[in-house]
């Protein structure tokens, strides 16, 4: 139906596609400025609970503001110096948007707020509100205001913080993405030409693209009138856009040319392309949509608009394919076709090497399946967690240098604080401060004095806590050591609440903060607290995604199985299908491990390996991957169901099939690696690791899943590749969707194609024969 409406009104659905395509860019050019930042927050955790409460109870919280001053000469206990770092603290403590500020000029303050040879001294901040405030207004105009105001002849200052290195982590991607665009765009083009040998069916493909790109761009400015979207969600919408809709008119346009082979005019050509290619785009559509709705399952806004794109992707895409393409064959016509080749399929590359596995499947799919495990073990020591300025290349950034002299210079990041706080702690006990305290008289007697030294001297004995200051005093080593600062004790106390801040180490900072957050909540407290700052929030986070990683595993599976059997009426060949789209994605995980995690890549692409993976990155990984390797099963799994359909030949319909689906498949996995792989010149690690990832991803699926171990698999399972039991199988036969074969027109054999028998048997026998 969809066929025969494009090629009855041809022109006014390629005008009206033009139409939304241009009301696109004019929606997708507001879009990007109306997307949200984000922070590594876990809405409804304990550190979003402290958090709230120090803001509440003590108008402070987890500072989110740095900036590193450097004396040009002597130290920073000069008198100079410490006049000047005094008067920038007060600059910063009653700058607009500013909530809290203290430094290691402030009183009482800690030596910790200082490098250990006195070069370089800490101002620390707390900004209230979301990072699209804190980010887009607080910090710019700090920066502008403050820091090149105080910036000179007698001291450097950088600026720094979580938000700041973040401000410039989102800078920097969106800086090399759009320069990875302005390659990817002209490379696509020329890729296209090269495997189409025409320039119509290239510039109509990468108009699907854009189409696909500019319409989900266009679709996420509705989502976000509704619901808060990262900003990363217009980069998985021009990365996913190109890429589906390379892939979607590939598979378009090579189905038109063969219906074309088979005698069929241009009209009759469209409709049976719409019907037989478009159907499997569909269901290609909806194994890829299916593998990014899940991300809705995290309560996260980052991964959720991954979700929106992913989905409005698909859409466009399939539209585009669908319908504005099939236009743009019926108008072009002959233009669309490729210069005569008198190739038969049985000389193809493809055809002979699955034909060679079919004949040997437990030894060559033995051989496969023991390289894709080699190349997939590095896996096996995945550590998650959290990023820092170092997703930052070491290329000059004044942040990541500022952050590489703290962790050399400074013995602990007070900035990387955890925050401990009590609501109430009024009936905790009962007792008097330590003989001497300073600070007994001034701290409300609502908060019990023995209860809560005994609680900061324990804290304080936790392996990897440098210091604890708390209204009873500061601690170490179970030692009360002085006063808390900075500011003394009014700070810790308010009322009936009480707060501690605890502060690590940097090698235990470095090497296990999530063990560290673990001990400071699993202490005996003796009164109810919740434990906050930067280190538990990205705890919670990162616990927060990796919680949720079987459930979200099993539902794209259990999706992707659903849109397959309808597909293909199988539960044998679904399973087969994602056993070995999983085997694909373990080497992609494999080489982020290996390349990334433990830095082998780090020397060729210039970046600092961490020791561990980003989760939400890796999962995005793994959901755009899977969907778009699914893609390449769907389509050759159509073709071979195609040739079984029509022969009835169990074995050679295998050979024939991935022989009539090579061409695409290899096209759209060289345009999609090559795409990918222009990422790895980013100067963001994670983007490096998207690209990089990713391109090998495409690739293993394109070759050695496809060409070896998916015949091995067909071979193996034989007839029962397409069994299910009775009662699926009569509901499918009921209503599933038929299938559309290419059929050769009346009284015309079409040239790529061995002759059909209408004898199952015989063609069966024929291909044993041929096969052995």
């Amino acid at each position: 139906m969809l066929g025969r409406l494009v090629t009855h009104r041809p022109w006014r659905v390629l005008v009206t596609s033009a139409l939304v395509l241009l009301a696109s860019f004019a929606v997708a050019a507001t879009t990007v400025s109306s997307l949200s930042l984000n922070r590594y927050e876990a809405p409804g955790s304990e550190s979003a609970a402290a958090r709230a409460a120090l803001a509440e109870r003590f108008g402070t919280g987890s500072p989110n503001v740095a900036l590193l001053v450097s004396p040009a000469t002597g130290t920073v206990d000069d008198d100079a110096v410490a006049g000047l770092g005094q008067e920038l603290t007060d600059a910063v403590a009653r700058f607009p948007g500013v909530g809290d500020a203290w430094s290691y000029w402030s009183p009482a303050a800690p030596d910790t707020l200082a490098g250990q040879d006195r070069r370089q001294a800490l101002v620390l901040a707390w900004a209230p509100g979301d990072a699209d405030h804190v980010r887009g207004e607080v910090l710019p105009a700090l920066e502008t205001d403050v820091v090149e105001r105080f910036d000179g002849a007698e001291v450097a200052v950088t600026l720094g913080g979580g938000d700041e290195i973040f401000r410039i982590v989102a800078g920097q991607a969106r800086t090399d993405f759009l320069r990875a665009e302005l390659i990817v765009v002209p490379l696509v083009l020329a890729l296209l030409w090269l495997v189409y040998r025409r320039f119509v069916p290239a510039l109509a493909t990468l108009a699907v693209g854009l189409f696909a790109a500019a319409g989900s761009l266009a679709l996420i400015r509705l989502v976000v009138t509704f619901t808060e979207v990262s900003t990363f969600a217009a980069n998985v919408s021009l990365v996913m856009g190109i890429g589906l809709g390379v892939d979607y008119s590939l598979f378009m346009i090579y189905r038109y040319r063969e219906e074309v082979a088979a005698g069929h005019g241009t009209t009759e050509a469209v409709r049976r392309t719409v019907a037989g290619a478009g159907r499997t785009v569909l269901f290609s559509g909806l194994t890829v949509a299916a593998a990014l709705a899940v991300l809705f399952v995290f309560p996260f806004p980052f991964l959720s608009s991954f979700a929106y794109a992913g989905i409005a992707v698909v859409l466009c895409a399939v539209l585009g394919a669908t319908v504005a393409l099939p236009a743009i064959l019926h108008l072009a016509g002959p233009r669309m076709l490729r210069p005569a080749r008198a190739d038969r399929i049985e000389d193809g590359f493809w055809y002979r090497v699955s034909a060679t596995v079919m004949r040997r499947p437990i030894v060559t799919g033995g051989a496969g399946l023991l390289v894709l495990l080699l190349l997939g073990a590095p896996t096996l020591g995945l550590t998650f967690g959290s990023p820092d300025d170092r997703v930052l290349n070491d290329s000059g950034q004044p942040v990541r240098a500022m952050y590489d002299t703290i962790r050399a210079d400074f013995a602990a990041e007070d900035a990387d604080a955890l925050f401990v706080v009590a609501p109430d702690a009024s009936g905790a006990g009962t007792g008097s401060a330590e003989a001497g305290s300073p600070e007994s008289g001034t701290r409300a007697a609502a908060v019990p004095d023995r209860a809560l030294h005994d609680y900061a001297a324990s804290l304080s004995q936790i392996p990897g806590v440098a210091r604890v200051d708390s209204a009873a005093g500061a601690f170490a080593a179970g030692e009360r050591i002085g006063p808390a600062g900075p500011f003394g004790a009014d700070r810790f106390g308010s009322g009936a609440a009480t707060r501690l801040s605890v502060l690590p180490t940097s090698d235990r900072l470095a090497n296990d903060p999530v063990g560290l957050v673990r001990d400071v909540r699993g202490a005996d407290a003796p009164f109810e607290v919740l434990v906050g700052g930067y280190p538990a929030e990205l705890a919670d986070y990162r616990d927060g995604i990796v919680d949720r990683l079987p459930l979200v595993g099993l539902l794209i599976l259990a999706v992707t199985f659903v849109v397959l059997f309808v597909m293909t009426g199988s539960v044998v060949a679904p399973l087969t299908a994602m056993v070995l789209n999983l085997l694909s994605l373990s080497v992609m995980f494999g080489v982020v491990v290996w390349g990334f995690q433990d830095g082998a890549l780090a020397g060729l692409l210039g970046f600092t390996p961490t020791g561990v993976v980003e989760p939400s990155i890796l999962l995005l990984m793994f959901c755009i991957a899977y969907g778009l390797s699914m893609d390449y099963e769907v389509f050759l799994l159509a073709r071979v169901q195609e040739e079984y359909a029509r022969t009835g030949d169990v074995v050679g319909s295998v050979p024939t099939g991935i022989a009539r689906s090579a061409p695409l498949v290899t096209a759209a996995a060289l345009i999609l690696a090559a795409s990918f792989a222009v990422y790895a010149s980013s100067e963001v690690s994670f983007m490096q690791q998207l690209g990089i990832g990713m391109a090998l991803a495409v690739a293993v699926d394109a070759t050695l899943i496809r060409g070896v171990l998916v015949p091995a698999a067909l071979r193996l399972t034989g007839r029962a590749s397409w069994w299910a039991p009775g009662p699926l199988g009569a509901l499918h036969d009921r209503f599933g969707p038929r299938e559309h074969p290419v059929t050769p027109a009346a009284g015309h054999s079409p040239p790529l194609t061995q002759p059909a028998s209408e004898q199952p048997t015989a063609e069966h026998l024929t291909s044993e024969r041929t096969l052995r």
